[in-house]
């Protein structure tokens, strides 16, 4: 995947497929899994992770079993007229644990946080303690997670283009 023309294969978006599903295969099981040799399928794995393709491995975490029950999305308005205060407040999103993601958005607020906290009293703690009295935010809309339909879903994948 060195260029943008070079497309997966179908053994490559098969191997991206249960790697999704489970990360923590190993070669001889994923070779099986796919019917094809060992030596082959590590070829594989190692040229989408050196493409990039693959950008790492990771454990997926139970928040509730880590005491932390409560998820929020939070839309943030900023003052973009300073850049100073964008980065700012780009860096202070980097260093809040609680913040466990992060999007520049197109319409009437500029991020979208996704933020996980212990109660609701410790998310207003974040929220109204914290991003509110960030330098350059405007104003903050916050909407709960009643309940997590699907999550961590994997990404489509097949034989078209792919950067």
């Amino acid at each position: 995947m060195t260029d943008s023309t070079s497309k997966l294969d179908r053994g490559q978006t098969r191997i991206l497929y249960e790697l999704q599903r489970n990360g923590r295969l190993s070669n001889v099981e994923l070779a099986q899994l796919l019917g094809m040799s060992e030596s082959p399928c590590l070829r594989r794995v190692k040229q989408l992770e050196q493409d990039g393709v693959i950008a790492g491995y990771l454990a997926r975490l139970d928040q509730r079993k880590l005491g932390l029950p409560v998820t929020a999305y939070v839309q943030v308005s900023i003052d973009k007229q300073d850049d100073r205060l964008r980065e700012g407040f780009i860096a202070r999103v980097q260093a809040e644990e609680h913040i466990i993601e992060c999007h520049a958005m197109t319409g009437t607020s500029d991020f979208m946080l996704k933020v996980v906290a212990r109660s609701i009293d410790h998310f207003s703690d974040i929220a109204m303690r914290g991003i509110l009295r960030w330098p350059g935010v405007r104003g903050i809309e916050s909407q709960f997670s009643l309940e997590v339909v699907k999550a961590n879903g994997p990404l489509p994948v097949s034989t078209r283009e792919v950067d």
